[in-house]
C-alpha cells in the first residue's frame, strides 16, 4: 500500500493519533520528532510536538510502551519508544475499529455514489 502523496490535502481526525503512534513504534522503535514527521506522513497532517508527546507519555503510563534515554552522538540524548505485549494487543484491538470504520465508510460513499448517479438521470 502507498502512503498519500506529499502534496495531498488529507488530514486524518486527532482521534488517530494513538493506533497512528502505535503502529510506527512496533514498526520500530523510535524517538519523539521522528515519530512526529512520521505521523504527519501517515496524514495526520494537524499533529503537533505537544500533542504526540503528551499522547506517548499517556500510552507509557497506561503501560502501552515503555521509554528509555539513549545517547545521541549529535545532541542531546533521546527516549526511545517500544511497543509493549499490552500495546500489540490495543494496536489490533484499534486497527479491528479503524477496519470497522472503512468498511461503514465505503457503505456510505457507494450510497451516495449511486444516489448522485441516480439523481443526474433525471
Amino acid at each position: 500500500m502507498t502512503p498519500p502523496p506529499p502534496d495531498a490535502d488529507l488530514s486524518l481526525p486527532r482521534n488517530v493519533l494513538r493506533p497512528c503512534l502505535l503502529l510506527l513504534i512496533v514498526e520500530g522503535a523510535t524517538h519523539g520528532y521522528e515519530l512526529l514527521e512520521q505521523v504527519r506522513a501517515l496524514g495526520l497532517t494537524s499533529a503537533d510536538a505537544a500533542g504526540v508527546y503528551r499522547c506517548l507519555r499517556a500510552m507509557d503510563e497506561e503501560g502501552l510502551l515503555t521509554s528509555q534515554w539513549e545517547p545521541s552522538s549529535t545532541g542531546p540524548a533521546r527516549r526511545i519508544y517500544t511497543l509493549t505485549p499490552r500495546g500489540r494487543a490495543q494496536l489490533g484491538t484499534m486497527t479491528s475499529r479503524l477496519s470497522d470504520t472503512v468498511d461503514a465508510l465505503t457503505y456510505f460513499l457507494d450510497r451516495c455514489d449511486g444516489a448522485i448517479r441516480k439523481a443526474a438521470t433525471r
